[in-house]
């Protein structure tokens, strides 16, 4: 076995059109210059580095970068048009610089290193990368832990980074100083951040033959995230069903439950979008079947189509795990597409298997099993993808041992839901070509947006201490480059089971989720007990308040609807840490619980109880906010107007979530709707916060196809000019079938209770018919 206590010198270099590789005293290293401002390093102890492809980026990097290479005495540099890249010659630590020299980043000295190791029985090597961190820097992203305390910045601790049940792992990670950084590493992995007295972080992974590592360099956050896109793929558009409410329950029973649910919903004119089917549809015959047991559900195909009838997409649950005795079963363990992990079935008291998903083939004949018993057979618009982690519990040496497709599964540990979901994706566009795919999925990892995947934060429990855990870990896995996240509104379970719902307690738990839910990318109710808007679980003024809520989420429609173009064409995020915004301001560092959503509204959730138990009367109803600094805001609800850089301690009736709007946000607001695409966005009411310039740009296209990816699209920019009180829309851009021909925009400007709330406003400013071609319009 190789020694890992390399000298690491730098011997020779050699300059290729990618990059510049080293030969070292001992090994090797070689740094590819992607881009001008995004760098691949990789370092091995062996002769050679492995050939095999990553799984996470797949970009081939066709187009080469211009880049300079200067040797020096003492450190080697290269220089492309946006960095200074310095290689120490004695210990081939890397420095990363701006063009003036200013210091971006740094490996410490002891840098990269391999050290022999054995686990679970496996010889291999643990991988290290190790940075020096100031004392100044806020570090965001790694992921979605559900189960974390409320920190948001990972300065200064640690975590794992071992994906299993409530732990996720998303090796991305963003810092104030200007960078982001990648791991290509799939092995179970820990992050460290209070490394050397907090002056260094470091990233272990247990199993690998090389370092691997990609260099963002922003230095704004956005474009962090665009070059990580760039790096692993776009997130695809979801159907425009997919920004209204799912509605969901673990679980319904029958065909006739659901339908019931859709009465509820329509006849009472609540706004919803999806309706799920939950898991053991099947029961009692074994997981993997994709039969819908007939006793329950005589007509799935008349279930599927009366959803559609009633403008309702429908989505359905189907595992990666199945159960001896089915033919589905057979087919895959007869082609060698079963793994040796076995999942202890909770229901069924059965050990059952894993599919292989990082086998092709096995992808392939998985999806062809769902497509064609399930999916395309009865026409179901979306697909919830539980239990992805693959483990049996605590039994995690049982995935490391496990023989994948790809190599043993310590190498390969943290990678299942993303191959997974490459399976079902590939086939879905492939077999179901009109219709936008969208996935639920318990997992993620590097990559994943790009099979249309959602990430969810697992089987939370009904408390006010797991909502407050969910704050930071929905920012924190959209700073980690996944645009689309949600989670339980209300919690999964509470003790495992069901929570009494009609409980004052649990009625204010909801209501907080709920409107938490409101602002997050997917906004989605789900768990034990029933929660529907309609239930008579809740009092009438729970139900105002629920409804309220989401009429507002269906009146921002136009507005969420924009954003999810600009996640698509510009990489965009909408969840967004305050940092993303406002990275000059280190007051926003370390808040773990407001985040922008958009370019307009900061969003302040509620998660104390304050109303309800022992010792609610006691306690004060307000909350602390903090606006951040070189703006002003508005208060949505009364359109009172506070200058940012200040601390507010602010009211929280049960009512209202704290939320306040940026100056120079032009947000369009459509009428109340039953489901996304009732009405046509003809008539927008346009508001605009004053105070200064702002700009907004607007998306449509066919909402359920791709066509977009052809070019069937339009945007136009609205921009506002402060000083001048003027409004510009630009001209559009591109064209669709069945695209308006005109929008009659109701402009808006706010002041005080003039356009705030939730309702239309009391009165236009100025209307003004818009037909694709430029305008200004004059304001008073």
């Amino acid at each position: 076995m190789l020694s890992a206590q390399a000298k690491a010198t730098v011997i020779s270099y050699t300059k290729t059109a990618k990059g510049v590789t080293f030969k070292l005293d001992k090994g090797l290293m070689q740094l590819n210059i992607c881009k001008a401002d995004l760098v691949e390093v990789k370092y091995t102890i062996f002769n050679s580095f492995p050939t095999t492809e990553s799984l996470v980026v797949n970009n081939k990097w066709a187009q080469p970068t211009t880049f300079t290479v200067a040797d020096g005495k003492a450190e080697l540099t290269i220089t492309t048009t946006r960095l200074k890249i310095k290689v120490n010659k004695a210990t081939n630590a890397i420095t990363y610089c701006d063009l003036s020299g200013k210091v971006i980043t740094a490996e410490t000295a002891a840098n990269k290193s391999m050290a022999p190791a054995t686990i679970a029985g496996i010889s291999t090597y643990n991988v290290t990368s190790a940075f020096n961190s100031p004392a100044n820097e806020a570090l965001y992203g790694m992921g979605c832990h559900p189960l974390d305390s409320l920190s948001i910045n990972y300065k200064g601790r640690n975590q794992d980074m071992a994906i299993k049940y409530l732990t996720g792992a998303i090796p991305v990670m963003l810092s104030t100083q200007g960078f982001g950084l990648m791991w290509d590493n799939y092995s179970a992995s820990n992050f460290y951040g209070a490394e050397e007295g907090n002056t260094q972080f470091k990233y272990t992974s247990e199993s690998g033959k090389q370092v691997d590592y990609y260099f963002f360099y922003g230095p704004d956050f956005d474009h962090i995230i665009d070059l990580y896109r760039t790096a692993t793929g776009r997130a695809p558009m979801f159907g425009k069903w997919a920004y209204g409410l799912f509605q969901s329950q673990d679980r319904y029973l029958s065909e006739d439950e659901i339908l019931t649910v859709k009465d509820n919903y329509r006849n009472n004119n609540i706004p919803v979008d999806v309706i799920v089917q939950d898991w053991y549809y099947w029961d009692p015959l074994p997981i993997g079947s994709h039969i819908m047991k007939p006793e329950r559900y005589p007509h799935p195909k008349k279930l599927v189509d009366a959803l559609h009838q009633a403008n309702l997409h429908a989505m359905i649950s189907i595992w990666p795990v199945f159960g001896k005795g089915t033919p589905n079963y057979d087919a895959l363990e007869k082609m060698g597409g079963l793994t040796s992990i076995t999942w202890d079935n909770v229901v069924t008291h059965t050990f059952d298997t894993y599919y292989d998903a990082h086998n092709p083939k096995a992808r392939e004949l998985y999806w062809a099993q769902a497509r064609d018993s399930l999916v395309k057979r009865y026409g179901w618009d979306a697909w919830w993808i539980d239990q992805c982690e693959p483990d049996n519990g605590a039994l995690l040496d049982e995935r490391r041992k496990a023989n994948f497709y790809t190599g043993k599964g310590i190498d390969y540990f943290n990678t299942y839901s993303l191959q997974h979901t490459k399976g079902v994706y590939e086939g879905w566009r492939r077999d179901i070509p009109g219709k936008r795919a969208f996935f639920l999925v318990r997992q993620s990892f590097a990559g994943e947006q790009r099979n249309a995947s959602t990430l969810w934060s697992s089987d939370i429990e009904c408390t006010f201490a797991n909502f407050k855990n969910q704050v930071p870990q929905g920012i924190n896995a959209c700073a980690s480059g996944i645009p689309y996240w949600t989670s339980d509104i209300g919690g999964y379970h509470w003790h495992w089971t069901a929570p009494d719902w009609s409980k004052p307690e649990f009625k204010e738990l909801f209501t907080r989720w709920f409107q938490f839910g409101a602002f997050s990318p997917i906004f989605r109710i789900h768990g034990k007990g029933e929660r529907a808007i309609f239930s008579k679980n809740w009092d009438e003024d729970t139900r105002s308040i629920l409804l309220n809520f989401d009429k507002l989420r269906y009146r921002l429609l136009p507005y969420i609807y924009s954003l999810a173009g600009r996640v698509n064409t510009e990489n965009y995020t909408m969840m967004r840490a305050l940092t993303f915004d406002f990275q000059k301001d280190a007051n926003v560092y370390s808040i773990p619980d407001q985040y922008m959503f958009g370019p307009a509204f900061l969003v302040n959730p509620v998660t104390a109880q304050l109303y309800t138990g022992a010792d609610a009367a006691s306690k004060a109803k307000t909350r602390e906010v903090y606006l951040p600094a070189g703006t002003q805001w508005y208060n949505f609800w009364t359109g009172e107007v506070k200058q940012g850089g200040q601390k507010m301690t602010v009211d929280v009736p049960m009512n209202m979530l704290p939320l306040y709007v940026r100056a120079g946000s032009i947000i369009p607001m459509g009428p109340v709707m039953q489901y996304a695409t009732e009405k046509p966005a003809d008539k927008i009411e346009l508001r605009i916060y004053r105070g200064a310039n702002g700009t907004f740009k607007y998306y449509e296209d066919e909402n359920e196809n791709y066509n977009y990816e052809k070019g069937a699209k339009a945007t136009f920019t609205l921009n506002w000019n402060d000083k001048a009180s003027t409004l510009s829309i630009s001209a559009t851009k591109g064209n669709f079938k069945g695209m308006l021909k005109k929008h009659t925009f109701n402009i808006v400007l706010v002041n005080g209770a003039h356009g705030s709330n939730t309702g239309e406003a009391d009165k236009i400013d100025k209307s003004v018919v818009y037909t694709g071609n430029a305008i200004s319009v004059k304001l008073n």
